[in-house]
Formats: structure tokens, C-alpha cells, sequence
């Protein structure tokens, strides 16, 4: 029955530290376009937004994988740039071009909306978060999730995703001042919303630093690891205790830092990581999340299944939550979703 206490977890044991076989699995984006039931339902609302904040229709979008597949995890959907949008700032999706933002120039155009009624703009996603935890199965984990803060100050600043970063990394150069600023006004809405999560029934967290790639190494303490750190501190300052994972995509180079100096209890790997670093790089026992290639997961075939049997052997000895490098493509066909879970759960 959901809601029972005395049903094992996979997904929070191996976070607890459990080496598990076969790993627990879920996919980044396994709701989403390369389901015809997610795209019936995508119908019914009027924009994106409006999907996110409608609990009937995201809590079903965050259920369908989960009855299509049997994941072991359960990723609430939503987007995001919800926080920016309850800051008060104009965000719109466009198709065929993503997400816009209306950009800002300083710090203080974060502070327009006091938090408070901010947190109370995304209390729609707070109750989708109830409906699924109400019915996922018991031994599925709900996973809450956000933003990091310099991804999401990036899209405020830019305008957009998908640019050279320019503009935003300039900011810590030529007014480091209002960066920080910036970022800290970021951290402490971000923590207040993944608290508000954690309260309707998030059982772990993710922080997604989906920008993090090119970064130089002393840029990135600043805009990654340090902002990283100072909102798991708050979560925990607030007495979130749930596990939190971190993937600061694109940052091979730097996942030894980020993991001994952020506080996050595991960490996403993307494509480009390679296993042998990270038995050399993370502390042992250190949970990792990761990192088959959606490009690989598109094309199927025995290549998949070889990929799949070499990352399972390559953290065999480690926590491991099987996961992607990076979200499920649209175009991905099912029946490669349903090999590599397959040969995860047989052996085969």
C-alpha cells in the first residue's frame, strides 16, 4: 500500500550509503515527450506553466513513468524557473525557442515579491507533491527537486538557455557585488522551496546546476560550489534532513571539490564523466547517480546493453543509482527504456 513505512526504498538506501544489486534506477526527463500518454495529457493545458500549476495534470505526468516503467524514483514535475516566476519576473515558454525571461540589471529586481508570497505562488506544487506521495507505491521514492542558483540566475540575467553565459559570468567580474547578491536572494527562495516540498512529502532532493559546464575553476567555486553550499546549508538550517544530490552538469574537473566542500549527500555524473575518475576522485562509498547517454538510450541496440552492463561493473562496489547523463531525448523509442531496465533487473 503507498504510505508504508516498513517497505525498503532502494533509492534512499543507496543514498543512506547501501551498496545494492541491481542499483535502483530512474531517468532524468522519464516524464516527458517520449510518452504518448504525457503528450495527451500536455494537450489538456493551455501552456506550460499552466501544466505545472495544475496539480491534476503534473501529479499525472509525474505518475506515468512510474506505472509505465516501475522506477524507483519518482522526479516531481516542474520547472526550474517556477522560482523566477513567483519572484515576479515575466516567464513564458515559447515552442520551438524554450524558455524567455524577463531579464533583470540588479539584485534588488529579485526583491520586488516578499518570499513569503513567493512560496505561496508554487503552494500548486506543493500539492502535487501530496497527490503523488499519496500514490506512488511504497517502496517508490519521491524526489523533490530545484534549480541551483547560479543556473537559475543565469536564465534571469540572460534572458534565456542556451547562450554562451557571457553575460551572466561577466557579472562576476564587473559587479561581483550584485552577483552575490543575486545569488544569495536565489538561495534562500530556492531553500524555502524545497522545505515547503520536503513538508508535502519529498522524500530526497535534487539541485540541478544544468549550466555549470566551462566554467573556470576559481568562476566556478564561486558561481557553483559556493552558492551550492550555502543552500544545503539552509535546507539544513530549516531541518530539512532528507538526502540531497547534486549534479553540477559538465564539471568533471571539479566533482572532487564540489562533492568535499557543497555538503550534498551524492551526486549526479553526466555523459563525459568517466568511471575510472571517479574511484580515483570521490571519497569510497561516496553515492554517485549516472551517467548512460540519452544519445546511446535513443539508438538502442547492443551497444546499449554493453554500456549498460560496463557502468553497472564500474560502480559495482559503490552506491549507485542508475540514472542518464542528461534527460530522456523526445524521440527516444520506448522499447530502449524497457531493455536497459531489463538488462539492469535480469542480468541480461
Amino acid at each position: 500500500m503507498p504510505g508504508s513505512n516498513s517497505v525498503q526504498k532502494p533509492l534512499l538506501e543507496v543514498l543512506g550509503g547501501t551498496v545494492r544489486t541491481p542499483p535502483p534506477v530512474w531517468m532524468m526527463r522519464q516524464a516527458g515527450r517520449h510518452l504518448p500518454e504525457y503528450l495527451e495529457l500536455r494537450g489538456r493545458a493551455k501552456d506550460f506553466l499552466d501544466f505545472c500549476y495544475s496539480p491534476s495534470l503534473a501529479s499525472e505526468a509525474t505518475l506515468q513513468p512510474i506505472r509505465r516503467y516501475g522506477m524507483d524514483g519518482a522526479i516531481l514535475f516542474a520547472d526550474i524557473l517556477l522560482v523566477l516566476d513567483a519572484l515576479g519576473l515575466d516567464v513564458r515558454f515559447e515552442k520551438g525557442v524554450g524558455p524567455l525571461v524577463e531579464p533583470i540589471e540588479t539584485a534588488s529586481d529579485l526583491t520586488k515579491i516578499s518570499h513569503t508570497k513567493a512560496v505561496d505562488r508554487l503552494s500548486p506544487v506543493f500539492e502535487t507533491v501530496i497527490r503523488v506521495k499519496r500514490a506512488l507505491p511504497a517502496e517508490t521514492t519521491l524526489i523533490g527537486f530545484a534549480g541551483a542558483p547560479f543556473t537559475v540566475l543565469l536564465y534571469a540575467i540572460e534572458g534565456r538557455g542556451k547562450t554562451d553565459k557571457s553575460t551572466a559570468r561577466s557579472w562576476i567580474y564587473e559587479k561581483p557585488t550584485e552577483m552575490h547578491a543575486a545569488l544569495m536572494e536565489i538561495v534562500e527562495i530556492t531553500a524555502l522551496y524545497m522545505k515547503a516540498q520536503v513538508e508535502a512529502g519529498a522524500e530526497a532532493l535534487m539541485i540541478f546546476e544544468s549550466w555549470a559546464e566551462g566554467l573556470p575553476d576559481d568562476v566556478f567555486r564561486e558561481l557553483v560550489i559556493a552558492p551550492n553550499a550555502e543552500l544545503v546549508a539552509r535546507l539544513r538550517e530549516l531541518d530539512v534532513d532528507v538526502p540531497i544530490i547534486g549534479f553540477p552538469r559538465g564539471a568533471a574537473g571539479m566533482l572532487a571539490p564540489y562533492v568535499a566542500e557543497t555538503g550534498v549527500t551524492g551526486v549526479g555524473l553526466d555523459t563525459a564523466v568517466v568511471p575510472g575518475d571517479i574511484a580515483r576522485n570521490l571519497p569510497e562509498g561516496f553515492p554517485v547517480q549516472g551517467h548512460l547517454d540519452p544519445l546511446l538510450l535513443r539508438a538502442g541496440g547492443e551497444r546499449l546493453v554493453a554500456r549498460v552492463r560496463e557502468l553497472l561493473a564500474a560502480y559495482a562496489g559503490r552506491p549507485h543509482i542508475f540514472n542518464l547523463g542528461h534527460g530522456v531525448l523526445p524521440d527516444t523509442p520506448i522499447p530502449h527504456v524497457e531493455l536497459v531496465l531489463k538488462t539492469l533487473r535480469e542480468g541480461n
